[in-house]
C-alpha cells in the first residue's frame, strides 16, 4: 500500500506562497508530509488588503493538513534576502533540500494594467515589474538550490511558468519572461542531469487565484469578447491546489529524472498520475483536441463530442512557438 505521506522527511521551498498557486503548492506538499519553507513579503495579514493572504495564514493551513511549515519573510527582489533564505534552510536542515518551487511573482497587477496596450505605449519599467520577481529571481534561487542538491545527488526544481512561453499572451514582457523560465529549465537540466537533479517547467492552466478573481470582480481586464472569454476561463479554471497536486506527484515519483528538462502541463500530469482537482473536477489539458478546438473556435461542442484521450502531440504543439 502506498504511503499516505509520500514526502515524509523531504524538505521543500515554495517561493511566493502567501496566496495563489504558491499557497496551493505549499498546502499539497505539506499534506504529503514534507517540511515546507514558504516565502513572501507579508508575514501577517494586513488590514484593508482586498486580496488578503499572509505567510502566517498559509503556514497555519499547511499545519492543519498535517505538514510542518516554516514561514520566512523574503523580498525576492533583494538578492541578500534570497541568499539568507537558502543559508537558513541549509543550517536548519543540515544541507538538505529536496524540492524548490520557483513561484514568486509580482507582475499580475502590471499585466492587468497594461493589458491590450502595445509595448511602446507602456512604461519600460513594466519589464522589471514582471520579470525581476519572476525570471531573474527564479534563476538566483535555482543557483542556491543547486548548491545544496548537487552534493547530495538528488533534488527537484520546478519553475512555475505558462503557455505564454510558447506564443504571445498578455504582453511582450510576460511572454519573454515565461519563455525564459522554460528555457532555463531545459538548459539547467542539461548541466544538472549527471548529478541526478531534475529541473522542469510546469504549466498550470487558467487558475482562479485570489488576485485574478479580485481583478475580474473589480474592473476586469478590459472590454471585448476575447477578454470575456479569458475571464470566464479563469473563473471556471483550476484551483491553486491543482498545481500543488502536480508538484507533489512529481516529487514522489522515483523516475522523475525521465522528465527532467521538459515542459510539463499540470492537466497532463493529472491524467498520467490519476488525480483530479481538489474540487473533484477532472481538468482538461490544452493538448486535448476537443478542449483546444472549443477554446479557439469559442464553441463548446467540440469538447463534448471529441474524446479527451485524443490529444495534440507535444511536437505538434511546439510548432506554435517555432521561430524559423
Amino acid at each position: 500500500m502506498a504511503s499516505l505521506k509520500p514526502l515524509a522527511g523531504k524538505v521543500c521551498i515554495v517561493t511566493g506562497a502567501t496566496r495563489g498557486i504558491g499557497k496551493g503548492i505549499a498546502l499539497q506538499l505539506g499534506a504529503a508530509g514534507a517540511t515546507v519553507y514558504i516565502t513572501g513579503r507579508t508575514l501577517k495579514k494586513r488590514e484593508g488588503d482586498p486580496v488578503g493572504g499572509s505567510l502566517e495564514e498559509t503556514a497555519s493551513e499547511v499545519k492543519k493538513k498535517g505538514g510542518d511549515c516554516i514561514p520566512v519573510q523574503c523580498d525576492h527582489s533583494k538578492d541578500n534576502d534570497i541568499k539568507a533564505l537558502f543559508d537558513r534552510v541549509s543550517r536548519d536542515q543540515d544541507g538538505q533540500l529536496d524540492v524548490l518551487v520557483n513561484n514568486a511573482y509580482s507582475g499580475v497587477q502590471a499585466i492587468a494594467n497594461a493589458y491590450k496596450k502595445p509595448f511602446w505605449e507602456q512604461d519600460p519599467g513594466v519589464w522589471d515589474e514582471i520579470n525581476v520577481v519572476g525570471l531573474r529571481n527564479h534563476y538566483i534561487c535555482s543557483v542556491y538550490a543547486a548548491k545544496l542538491m548537487v552534493p547530495r545527488k538528488r533534488g527537484l526544481i520546478v519553475n512555475v511558468s505558462s503557455a505564454g512561453g510558447l506564443s504571445y499572451l498578455f504582453n511582450v514582457a510576460y511572454g519573454v519572461g515565461k519563455e525564459g523560465c522554460d528555457r532555463m529549465a531545459v538548459d539547467c537540466a542539461i548541466e544538472l542531469k549527471k548529478h541526478n537533479v531534475a529541473f522542469v517547467s510546469l504549466w498550470p492552466g487558467a487558475v482562479r487565484t485570489e488576485n485574478l478573481i479580485h481583478i475580474i470582480n473589480e474592473k476586469g481586464f478590459g472590454e471585448g469578447k476575447d477578454v470575456k472569454i479569458l475571464e470566464e476561463a479563469i473563473t471556471s479554471g483550476e484551483t491553486p491546489e491543482y498545481a500543488g497536486l502536480a508538484v507533489t506527484h512529481l516529487a514522489a515519483d522515483p523516475n522523475v529524472m525521465k522528465k527532467t528538462g521538459r515542459i510539463l502541463i499540470a492537466a497532463d500530469l493529472g491524467n498520467e498520475y490519476g488525480f483530479v482537482d481538489v474540487d473533484g473536477v477532472r481538468r482538461s489539458s490544452m493538448r486535448e483536441l476537443g478542449f483546444a478546438l472549443s477554446f479557439t473556435t469559442k464553441s463548446p461542442i467540440f469538447k463534448k463530442i471529441i474524446p479527451s484521450f485524443i490529444r495534440i502531440p507535444c511536437w505538434m504543439l511546439s510548432l506554435a512557438g517555432n521561430k524559423f
